[in-house]
């Protein structure tokens, strides 16, 4: 089997040093196992300075394309990821820059949100019902909307250390700060965000199983339709005898 054979093969176990050595010789089948390997960290940091998924895959994408031309640079002094995560970081900050010059930034203050993972819940291997899976959109779009109010300084140190899932000592060497800097605004983070996401649920609870609307006049017409066909229910309680509701 060739060499690109082996790199193409699926679930093939190349390490980043082979890979990077393969792109700087121009293998491209390399620099493709390299992108898939790391598209989804390095999107999230792009996205995490820009707040926007297009402008995110676009600086991405110039990224690797810069990383691929400067590849023979890399010298392995730190990880791969790390050495990726830098030019990520670098292309997104000139192009937050360049888009600041013609717009107000609007200071944050104190916002809404929370530091909860919904993927750290515990799944239920049924389908999910079409509602739950529209709550838990809404629960992530809102986390988001959270996340990206943040102060940018913030924002990024959140998305590498929770969701990315890196370490103290990699967030520190890629954004090239203390680690008891990571750690400090990591913790501020995680502040905000629960802060926040108790207001929104509680300025979110008057609408929790509303009445006002479709639902409210479904249930109107169908119990006036009932009455009006004698169609009452076997069972009835009187006040009084309002039964317990079953234990969990």
């Amino acid at each position: 089997m060739s060499t690109s054979a082996q790199l193409q093969a699926p679930g093939a176990a190349v390490d980043d040093g082979s890979l990077a050595a393969r792109i700087a010789r121009h293998d491209q089948a390399a620099f493709e196992i390299l992108m898939r390997r790391y598209n989804g960290r390095l999107f999230r940091v792009a996205r995490a300075i820009l707040k926007d998924d297009a402008a995110a895959e676009d600086v991405l994408q110039d990224a690797y394309l810069d990383a691929y031309r400067h590849m023979s640079d890399y010298r392995g002094g730190a990880g791969l990821g790390t050495w990726l995560t830098r030019i990520v970081i670098n292309h997104a900050l000139m192009r937050l820059r360049k888009e600041r010059r013609h717009s107000v930034v609007v200071p944050f203050g104190k916002w809404d949100t929370d530091d909860s993972h919904p993927e750290e819940s515990v799944k239920d291997e049924r389908a999910e019902s079409p509602a739950s899976a529209t709550l838990r959109a809404e629960i992530r779009a809102l986390i988001e909307r959270g996340v990206d109010r943040l102060p940018i300084a913030f924002r990024t140190v959140f998305v590498m250390r929770e969701i990315d899932d890196l370490t103290v000592e990699e967030t520190a060497a890629c954004l090239r700060i203390p680690q008891a800097t990571v750690r400090t605004r990591l913790f501020r983070a995680r502040a905000l965000l629960r802060e926040a996401l108790a207001r929104d649920i509680d300025a979110a609870t008057a609408d929790v199983f509303g009445f006002a609307g479709a639902r409210c006049d479904r249930i109107v017409a169908g119990t006036l339709a009932r009455l009006a066909k004698g169609d009452m229910p076997d069972v009835s309680f009187a006040p009084a005898d309002v039964p317990e509701p079953p234990s969990e």
